[in-house]
């Protein structure tokens, strides 16, 4: 069976691959716009708005409940799933990239005086909770679509 076979006889993963598209496709077109310039970075990278995982996620709550209705157990585990994923994107993740921020001023300093030749850290791992909610929707709206 390919992978087409598999996306057309199952709705929830389908919508779940599209609201992946959708979200990280935009992501793509928003940082082109403001950059001016298009990014493979942007392709497979993470944060940024709207936020990739929270769409997906989001996406597979949302076609679970869909399909199988609210007192489903297999409602219950996506549901907890999705929470947790947002939770640590707009707080683990988050602050991660803030520290990776702090830590990338640290090496600049370091590399001007001749101490250290490290590559920077990747600051843009996280996201606010406007990307989350943002990604959140396009899922929900995939779902329901």
């Amino acid at each position: 069976m390919s992978w087409i076979d598999i996306l057309e006889t199952n709705p929830i993963l389908y919508r779940t691959c599209l609201a992946w598209l959708v979200a990280q496709g935009s992501k793509v077109v928003l940082a082109w716009i403001k950059a001016g310039r298009f990014s493979w970075e942007r392709v497979t990278g993470a944060g940024g708005m709207p936020s990739t995982h929270s769409a997906v996620v989001s996406s597979l709550a949302a076609g679970v409940i869909r399909v199988t209705g609210f007192r489903s157990p297999y409602t219950a585990i996506t549901v907890v799933f999705a929470l947790i994923v947002m939770y640590d994107a707009t707080g683990v993740r988050q602050a991660a990239g803030k520290q990776a921020e702090a830590l990338n001023k640290m090496i600049g300093h370091f590399m001007l005086h001749g101490h250290i030749g490290e590559e920077p850290l990747k600051e843009l791992l996280g996201h606010t909770r406007v990307e989350v909610l943002v990604g959140a929707l396009v899922g929900i709206l995939i779902a329901y679509a």
